[in-house]
């Protein structure tokens, strides 16, 4: 199989080594020579070219699968819509009839809910956030662009929620351990997706025959943030957490929903490996060289 993968980064890059042992030839467009040169030494063979300019991605190969994951970069220079609706209408443009499957990553930020409510793939999206109508924007390019009846390709889009691992999502580390006080609200829902299982939801979903065009990434059980960062205190051997109450109003938007993967779990067949922050918490700090 030939792969490509357009934002090759926490989680392109481990998707590739999953494909890689597969024995998949895996692309990936980068801007730069140095992360072609790291690129390179993963086996992973890149493509110089930036989605923003439509005149550098003349390269990219025909392939069978498109993961398009891209991150923002500030240092890019660019605004959040161009690089994730223009750039991705670039992509889309130069890789119709070139793919047989396009794997798009979003955001559960295109959901608006903040009183606790359960959502899922059919669940209104009505952001409140510029980011999350911006990944709505996004989502819907590739709703129309594959909306026909065209069996020889589809496309996908996958809503994760907070991706979390060796080296992610634990930067209040440090804050915990001197006791600083942590600005938002304790009582707000955390919904989280380890890396390793996002992995396993991209590599089964190129795989499968006939997926959904949507499907909402979580793991099996939400969190309150004050059990989240007092497991991780607890793992990390800090004080119990301090949370500041005049912080909570600039932190509480978008962080009380709930999302439920039961389409993930019934519909595609992905079994987690990390269900629930309990289990998936220790491995990740434990990977990072923290305990």
């Amino acid at each position: 199989m030939r792969r490509l993968i357009i934002g090759c980064g926490y989680l392109g890059r481990r998707v590739a080594a999953r494909w890689i042992a597969d024995g998949d030839d895996v692309f990936a467009l980068t801007r730069s020579e140095r992360n072609a040169k790291r690129l390179r030494q993963l086996e992973i063979s890149p493509i110089l070219g930036d989605t923003t300019s439509p005149a550098t991605l003349q390269s990219l190969p025909e392939c069978d699968s498109v993961l398009h994951a891209v991150g923002f970069d500030r240092s890019a220079m660019a605004s959040k819509r161009a690089v994730y609706v223009d750039g991705l209408s670039n992509v889309l443009n130069r890789m119709a009839g070139e793919c047989g499957r396009f794997i798009h990553v979003s955001s559960t930020s295109v959901y608006g809910q903040r009183e606790g409510e359960w959502v899922d793939e059919d669940s209104a999206c009505q952001s409140e956030t510029e980011s999350g109508d911006i990944c709505r924007a996004a989502e819907n390019l590739v709703l129309d662009r594959f909306a026909g009846d065209d069996a020889s390709a589809c496309g996908t889009i996958l809503r994760l929620s907070g991706i979390y691992g060796p080296d992610r999502l634990l930067s209040r580390i440090d804050a915990l351990k001197n006791a600083q006080p942590l600005p938002g609200p304790e009582d707000g829902w955390l919904n989280l997706i380890h890396v390793d299982d996002a992995v396993q939801v991209v590599t089964t979903c190129a795989a499968s025959e006939s997926p959904a065009s949507i499907y909402l990434v979580s793991d099996d059980r939400p969190v309150l943030r004050g059990n989240y960062y007092r497991l991780l205190a607890s793992l990390v051997g800090a004080p119990e957490p301090i949370f500041d109450s005049e912080a909570v109003a600039r932190h509480s938007r978008g962080i009380n929903k709930r999302c439920r993967n039961r389409r993930l779990r019934e519909e595609l067949g992905v079994s987690l490996s990390y269900p629930d922050i309990e289990t998936g918490l220790a491995h990740a700090v434990n990977a990072s060289g923290m305990l």
